[in-house]
C-alpha cells in the first residue's frame, strides 16, 4: 500500500497534469503492481496529516528488531484542499498500485496558456513540490524537489544523505520532456558521475488538439482539472482502441567506466476497446542477455491476472512468474452481478437487469497473491477498518521445509 506521501505525490501528477504513464520508466508498471508487490515486515505504524491545503506531515514507528521511524514533510504550492485526506475517505485504488489502464493521449498545453497578467506584470507561477524524510536513529535523510518548468517539461531531483554512503550521499536529477507523441528524459546521478538519456515514442495518430483551459484547472484541485481535461479533450469520430510504444534507455558512469542500454515495447488497449483490457510489454537487455516478456489482462472490475517470463540467452536460465489481485466489495451480494454485467458488456453481450453501482468508493480490501517456479509465494492484503488502513502481508518459500516463513508483518495507517 502507498503511504500518505506518495498519495499526495501522484495528486501532484494529476493536478499539474503530468502523464506519469507516459514514459520508459513505466513501461512495465502494471506487471510490477500486480508482480513485484513488497510484503511489510514487523509491526508498523504511520499517522499522517494534510494540515492546510499546501502543507502535509506524517510519521512512522516501526519494530523489526530495533524500534526505528521516520518524520516526513511535504509542501505543494498547488492547492490540494479538496484533496480526500482522511483515511476513511480515500478510495483505495489510489493506495493499492494494480492494473494501470492507459489513457488518451493529450497534447500538452501552449505555453502562453500558462501566461497570467496583471497591471501589465506576468504574476503567474511554475508549480512545484518539496519532500524531505528524515529517518531515526540511523539520520538518513531524503528529499526531493520537484517543479513543472513548463507545460511540456518537469525538473525531478532526488537526494540521500547516509554516512554509510560514498561520499556522504547522492544526487539523482531528472530532466522529462513529454511531447504526447514521444517522450524524453535526461538522467544524471553522483554516484559514479553516471549520465543516461531514456525515450519513448507512441505510434498510432496524433492526439487531438485540446483548447484553453480556465485558470480554475490549474490551481483548485484534482478533481477539477480532470473534469477540465474531459471537457477540454476533443473526441474523434474514429478513436484508436490500443496502442503500441517503442522506447529505450542507455547510460555510462564515468567513474567506474561502465554502462547499460536496454530497450522495449508495450502494447495496450485504450478506454475506447470494447475487450477485456490487457497490456502486453517486450524488454530486452542486450549487454547482459536478459530477455523480458509480460501479459496483464483486466479480468474483471475486480481481478487482474499478471504474468512474466524472464529469459537469459548468454546462460540460458529462465524464470516463470504469474500473480493476481483480487478486490473484494464491502456489500456482498452484488459482486457476481457487476462482474457478469461487466464481461457480458466487453464480449457485446445483453446485460442483466439490475441496479448498477458505481464501485469506485465501494471497496473492502484487495487480494495480493504472486508465485514463481522456485516456489517463491507471496501474499497481501490491503483493506479498511473503520478509520484504518491497513496492511498484511507474508513471504512463502514452499520448498523451505521447516523454514517455509521467510517473513510476515503488519502496517497500519491513519490519515486526517
Amino acid at each position: 500500500m502507498l503511504g500518505f506521501m506518495d498519495y499526495v505525490q501522484n495528486a501532484f501528477y494529476e493536478a499539474s497534469r503530468w502523464d506519469r504513464d507516459n514514459s520508459y520508466g513505466t513501461l512495465n508498471a502494471t506487471s510490477r503492481n500486480i508482480l513485484d508487490f513488497s510484503t511489510p515486515e514487523g509491526l508498523r505504524f504511520h499517522v499522517s496529516s494534510l494540515s492546510s491545503p499546501n502543507f502535509a506531515t506524517s510519521y512512522t514507528l516501526g519494530s523489526i528488531g530495533l524500534v526505528d521511524g521516520s518524520l516526513s514533510y511535504l509542501y505543494s504550492s498547488l492547492s490540494l484542499s479538496r484533496l480526500a485526506a482522511k483515511s476513511s475517505a480515500i478510495d483505495l485504488h489510489h493506495l493499492v498500485p494494480g492494473y494501470r489502464q492507459l489513457q488518451d493521449l493529450r497534447q500538452p498545453d501552449e505555453p502562453w496558456w500558462w501566461e497570467i497578467w496583471h497591471q501589465g506584470k506576468r504574476i503567474d507561477r511554475r508549480e512545484a513540490l518539496l519532500y524531505g524524510r528524515l529517518f531515526l536513529p540511523r539520520s538518513t535523510l531524503e528529499a526531493l524537489y520537484l517543479r513543472r518548468l513548463s507545460p511540456k517539461t518537469q525538473l525531478k531531483i532526488s537526494c540521500v544523505s547516509d554516512s554509510r554512503l560514498p561520499n556522504g550521499g547522492t544526487i539523482l536529477a531528472h530532466l522529462q520532456h513529454d511531447a504526447a507523441k514521444h517522450n524524453t528524459e535526461y538522467i544524471y546521478s553522483t554516484d559514479s558521475a553516471l549520465f543516461g538519456v531514456r525515450g519513448l515514442y507512441n505510434f498510432g495518430p496524433d492526439p487531438p488538439s485540446t483548447p484553453p483551459l480556465f485558470e480554475a484547472s490549474r490551481d483548485s484541485t484534482i478533481s477539477t482539472a480532470n473534469e477540465a481535461v474531459a471537457l477540454a479533450t476533443v473526441q474523434t469520430p474514429s478513436q484508436p482502441h490500443g496502442r503500441f510504444s517503442a522506447g529505450g534507455e542507455i547510460y555510462y558512469g564515468l567513474l567506474n567506466k561502465s554502462g547499460g542500454i536496454s530497450t522495449g515495447l508495450r502494447f495496450a488497449t485504450l478506454p475506447s476497446h470494447t475487450g477485456f483490457p490487457y497490456t502486453m510489454t517486450l524488454t530486452l537487455n542486450p549487454l547482459m542477455g536478459n530477455l523480458s516478456s509480460t501479459y496483464s489482462v483486466l479480468a474483471s472490475p475486480l481481478l487482474a491476472l499478471s504474468s512474466r517470463f524472464d529469459f537469459n540467452v548468454y546462460s540460458y536460465e529462465s524464470e516463470l512468474q504469474i500473480g493476481t489481485e483480487l478486490w473484494r466489495q464491502k456489500e456482498k451480494g452484488t459482486t457476481s452481478r457487476e462482474d457478469l454485467n461487466w464481461a457480458r458488456l466487453k464480449l457485446g453481450q445483453k446485460i442483466l437487469e439490475g441496479r448498477s453501482k458505481d464501485p469506485e468508493n465501494d471497496m473492502a480490501g484487495c487480494l495480493k497473491a504472486r508465485i514463481d517456479q522456485r516456489g517463491g509465494l507471496g501474499l497481501l492484503w490491503e483493506g479498511r477498518v473503520k478509520e484504518l488502513l491497513y496492511s498484511c502481508g507474508a513471504t512463502i518459500d514452499l520448498k523451505g521445509g521447516e523454514n517455509m516463513m521467510r517473513s510476515f508483518g503488519v502496517e497500519v495507517q491513519y490519515s486526517s
